[in-house]
C-alpha cells in the first residue's frame, strides 16, 4: 500500500470516529471535536452531575460543558428545566461538576407555585446550540434561552419574566443565580461582606466561584441587590399588567483559578477602555516565582487576581486606579503598588523580597487536666490570603492527634484566638507568633474551662449542619473538626436531601466515643425539614419538588426518623411564611415535633417564640430546635447556636432524639440553664396553692437578666447584679388553673437562651 492510499484510509478512519464521538454521549476523557458544540440527550457524561434522567439535555464544546435537568429533580424543589451541572473542558476531557444550580428566580428565591415546564431545542450545532425553557410562576412565565458557541467560554443567558395577569407584581427580587458546589468564591467586589440586600455601586456586576484548577464566574449587569451571599444577583421591580422584563447574563468557565480571562470578558462586555500591567514576581533571593499571584485591589476590596508563571505577569484592566500587590502560596505578600491605568496604557510593575513559609506546631490543652483539647484556630491579625486556594485563616486541631495542629503560614506576625467550645464553656484564648521564613516553632496554648453541662447529663448538637452536599463544602471530617472543637457532644449532619455523610461521620464519631445522630435536610422550594435519628444511609425516596408537605412528613418517618423539625420556619420560603401565603402544597400538616431558632435568620426568633407560646397556650408539645445552618466551617461557626438536651446516660441516637421530642432541652446562643424540674416535664399542685421553680445559670461572659414568660407572656425580669458567671433563681409562684412556664435568658454579651415549658398541672383539692 503506498503513502498516498495510507494516508486517505487514516483520513477516512478520523472521519468515522469523528462521526461516531457525534452519535456517542460523552464520558469524562473522551475528546470533544474541537469546531464543534452539540447537544447530548440522555444521562450528563459530565463526572458528578446530577442531570441523570432519559430526557436531561448536556450541551458542550471545547471549553465547557452543562447540563439542564429537563425530566431529573431539581436541588432545593426549583422547577424542573434548570441548569443542574456546569463543567471545564480541559485538553478535550470534561471535569468534574462545580455547581448545585444556576438559574433565573422569579422571586428572592422562591419559584413556587409552579405548574409546568417546556424545554425546547432550538438550535443544535455544530457553530451554536440554543435552548429556550418555559416554565410558570403563579401567573407569570419564565422564559430563558442559553446560548453557547463554538470556543466560547462562555453560556449566554436571557431570560424574559412576563406578567400574564390582571394585578400588578410588586417589589420582586428577580435576577440570575450561581449556586456552587465547591471551591471558594469571589463575592461581588465591593459587597463582600453583604448576605442580602442592596447593592446599588458594586466595583463589579460579577461573582466569581473558583479553586486553583477552575473558575466560572456569574456576569449580571443588571442587580441591584444581592442575595444568598452574592449567590444571587437580584433586581428589585415591579411587573405591571401584562409587561415584560428582559435579564441578560453570562456564565464563564475556565480550567484555572485565573481571573485574567474573567476582567477580558468584563471589558468587552461593558465596551471598557482598558490598559496592560505586566512585571516580574521574585523571591528575597532574586529568584523568580514560578507560580505567582498578582492581586488586585480597587477601593480597599479585592478585585481580581491573575496567576502568572516564573517569567512573570501580565494583565488587562480597565481604565481607573487601583493597588496591586504579588504573592504565591507558602509566600508573604509584597509591598503594595499603585497604578493608574488608561486606555491602552502599558505599565510595568516588578515585584520583589517576597519571603517563603514557616511553621508553626500548635498543642492545645486544658489548663486544669493539661489533657489535650480539639480546638479551632483563627488568624485575628497577620496577613491572611485573598486568594483561597493560597491559604486560609481558620484551622481545626487533627482528629487523630487531639489538640495539635501542624501548618505552614507565610512569614509576618500573627495574633491567633484559640478555643474550645465556642465561647459555651470558657474563654478564647488570644496568642501571637511571628513566623520566620522556613523556620518551626511549638506553640503551647492553656484553655481555662469554667463549665462542663455534659457532667450534669445535659449535651450539645448543632441540629442544622452540613457537610459537601449540594452547595456546602465541608468534608465529613472536617465538620467533625469543627463540631468538637465547638464542645458539642454529638456529632450531626443534616445535607440537603442526601444520606451519604452518615458512614463516614459515624466512622469518626465512634473512634472518638460521641454519639452520632443521622439527619437529613428534605428541601422542597417552599420549605425545609431536617429528620432526625433515621436510619444510617437510608436513601430519600420521593422528590421534594413535586412532594405535598404530608408526603415529606411520612416519608421522614418511613426514614425511620423519631423528630421531625421545620427549619427557619419565617424565611421567605421557610414553611410558615409558605403556609401564610397559601403556597405550600397541602397546606399546614401538624405532624411535625420541633420548631427552629436559626442562626442565619436572627430576626425571626421573637416570630418562631410567639408561635410556640400560642401552641403551648393551647397544649400542643412542639418545642425547640436550634442550629446554625453551616455549609462551610471556616467562614461560618459551628454550634454558635445549640441545643442541650438532658439525657439520663451518655448519648446515643434514640435517647437524644426522644429528649428532644419530649422537651428535655433548651436553645442556647451562650448562657446555660439548670433547671429543678425538667423543660418539657409536669409538674402537679394543688389549685392556688404556692410552689416554686428553681434554676442555675452559667455564662462565660456573665449574667444578665432572666424573664419568666407563661400563658400570658412576660411575668417576672431579674436582673443579675455584678454580672455574674453563676446564679441562682427561685421563682415562687402559684396558679389558679393549668398552664406552662419558660425562660428567656440573656448574658452581657447579648447572647440568649430559650427554653421549652414546664407545664403545671393544676388538681383541685
Amino acid at each position: 500500500m503506498n503513502r498516498s492510499a495510507q494516508h486517505t484510509l487514516r483520513g477516512r478512519a478520523k472521519s468515522a470516529l469523528a462521526a461516531l464521538l457525534c452519535a456517542l454521549p460523552l464520558a469524562g476523557g473522551v475528546t470533544p471535536l474541537a469546531a464543534a458544540v452539540r447537544v447530548i440527550t440522555g444521562p450528563t457524561p459530565i463526572p458528578g452531575g446530577g442531570a441523570r434522567a432519559a430526557g436531561d439535555l448536556t450541551v458542550v464544546n471545547d471549553r465547557l460543558a452543562f447540563a439542564l435537568a429537563v425530566e431529573s429533580p431539581v436541588p432545593y424543589g426549583v422547577p424542573r428545566g434548570a441548569l443542574v451541572d456546569l463543567a471545564p473542558v480541559s485538553a478535550g476531557v470534561i471535569q468534574r461538576d462545580r455547581v448545585v444550580f444556576a438559574d433565573f428566580i422569579p422571586d428572592n428565591w422562591s419559584a413556587w407555585p409552579n405548574t409546568y415546564h417546556r424545554v425546547e431545542v432550538l438550535e443544535r450545532g455544530p457553530q451554536r446550540v440554543r435552548i429556550r425553557s418555559v416554565r410558570d410562576f403563579g401567573q407569570a412565565t419564565v422564559s430563558t434561552e442559553y446560548l453557547l458557541e463554538d470556543g466560547s467560554d462562555q453560556i449566554g443567558i436571557t431570560t424574559v419574566l412576563t406578567n400574564n395577569g390582571a394585578t400588578a407584581l410588586k417589589d420582586l427580587l428577580s435576577g440570575l443565580t450561581l449556586w456552587p458546589g465547591s471551591g471558594y468564591r469571589l463575592n461581588v467586589p465591593g459587597y463582600a461582606a453583604l448576605t442580602d440586600g442592596a447593592a446599588p455601586a458594586p466595583l463589579a456586576r460579577r461573582m466569581t466561584a473558583y479553586d486553583s484548577d477552575w473558575s466560572i464566574t456569574l456576569h449580571a449587569p443588571y442587580f441591584d441587590h444581592i442575595g444568598s451571599g452574592s449567590r444571587d444577583l437580584l433586581l428589585r421591580h415591579t411587573l405591571a399588567p401584562h409587561a415584560s422584563r428582559t435579564f441578560q447574563g453570562w456564565l464563564q468557565v475556565g480550567t484555572r483559578g485565573d481571573l485574567a480571562p474573567v476582567v477580558a470578558a468584563q471589558i468587552a462586555h461593558e465596551h471598557l477602555p482598558a490598559g496592560t500591567v505586566h512585571g516580574t514576581v521574585t523571591d528575597r533571593d532574586g529568584h523568580p516565582l514560578a507560580q505567582p499571584v498578582l492581586v488586585v485591589e480597587k477601593n480597599g476590596s479585592t478585585w481580581a487576581w491573575t496567576l502568572g508563571d516564573s517569567s512573570g505577569y501580565r494583565l488587562t484592566l480597565p481604565q481607573g486606579d487601583y493597588q496591586l500587590y504579588a504573592t504565591g502560596r507558602g509566600y508573604s505578600r509584597s509591598a503594595a503598588r499603585r497604578v493608574s491605568v488608561h486606555a491602552d496604557s502599558r505599565e510595568q510593575l516588578d515585584f520583589g523580597a517576597l519571603q517563603s513559609a514557616g511553621r508553626i506546631d500548635f498543642q492545645v490543652v486544658d489548663a486544669q487536666s493539661a489533657r489535650p483539647l480539639d480546638a479551632r484556630i483563627a488568624i485575628v491579625g497577620g496577613d491572611v490570603p485573598a486568594v483561597g486556594f493560597l491559604g486560609g485563616s481558620v484551622f481545626f486541631t487533627d482528629l487523630v492527634h487531639r489538640g495539635q495542629l501542624d501548618t505552614a503560614l507565610a512569614p509576618g506576625h500573627y495574633e491567633f484566638s484559640v478555643s474550645h467550645g465556642g465561647g459555651f464553656l470558657g474563654p478564647e484564648a488570644r496568642v501571637s507568633a511571628t513566623v520566620t521564613p522556613g523556620g518551626t516553632q511549638t506553640l503551647r496554648v492553656t484553655l481555662h474551662l469554667l463549665f462542663d453541662p455534659a457532667a450534669r447529663h445535659w449535651y450539645s448538637a448543632d441540629l442544622h449542619h452540613h457537610a459537601d452536599q449540594a452547595e456546602a463544602v465541608t468534608p465529613p471530617a472536617d465538620l467533625a473538626r469543627s463540631q468538637l472543637a465547638a464542645g458539642l457532644d454529638v456529632l450531626t449532619v443534616s445535607d440537603h436531601d442526601s444520606t451519604v455523610n452518615h458512614a463516614p461521620l459515624a466512622r469518626i464519631a465512634a473512634a472518638r466515643g460521641v454519639a452520632f445522630l443521622p439527619g437529613i435536610e428534605i428541601s422542597p422550594s417552599w420549605g425545609h425539614f431536617n429528620a432526625w435519628a433515621i436510619r444510617q444511609g437510608e436513601p430519600l425516596t420521593i422528590d421534594p419538588g413535586t412532594a405535598t408537605a404530608a408526603q415529606i412528613i411520612a416519608e421522614a418517618r418511613r426514614m425511620g426518623a423519631a423528630v421531625v423539625q421545620v427549619n427557619h420556619p419565617f424565611i421567605p420560603f421557610g414553611y410558615f411564611t409558605s403556609v401564610a401565603a397559601g403556597v405550600a402544597p397541602g397546606g399546614f400538616v401538624p405532624g411535625f415535633d420541633l420548631v427552629e431558632i436559626n442562626a442565619t435568620a436572627p430576626a425571626d426568633d421573637t416570630r418562631v417564640l410567639q408561635w410556640l407560646w400560642r401552641a403551648w397556650n393551647e397544649g400542643h408539645p412542639y418545642y425547640l430546635s436550634a442550629g446554625t445552618d453551616t455549609h462551610d466551617v471556616w467562614n461560618d461557626l459551628s454550634g454558635r447556636v445549640r441545643v442541650y438536651a438532658h439525657v439520663g446516660q451518655a448519648p446515643d441516637a434514640q435517647s437524644y432524639a426522644a429528649a428532644l421530642k419530649a422537651g428535655h432541652a433548651y436553645v442556647s446562643f451562650g448562657p446555660l440553664i439548670y433547671p429543678s424540674v425538667p423543660f418539657g416535664g409536669r409538674l402537679r399542685v394543688a389549685r392556688g396553692a404556692p410552689f416554686a421553680l428553681d434554676f442555675e445559670f452559667q455564662s462565660v461572659p456573665g449574667l444578665k437578666e432572666v424573664q419568666l414568660v407563661g400563658n400570658a407572656g412576660v411575668l417576672q425580669t431579674r436582673q443579675f447584679a455584678g454580672q455574674p458567671q453563676r446564679a441562682r433563681t427561685h421563682f415562687s409562684l402559684s396558679t389558679g388553673s393549668s398552664c406552662w412556664y419558660a425562660l428567656v435568658v440573656s448574658d452581657t454579651a447579648g447572647h440568649k437562651a430559650y427554653t421549652n415549658p414546664i407545664w403545671v398541672d393544676t388538681i383541685t383539692p
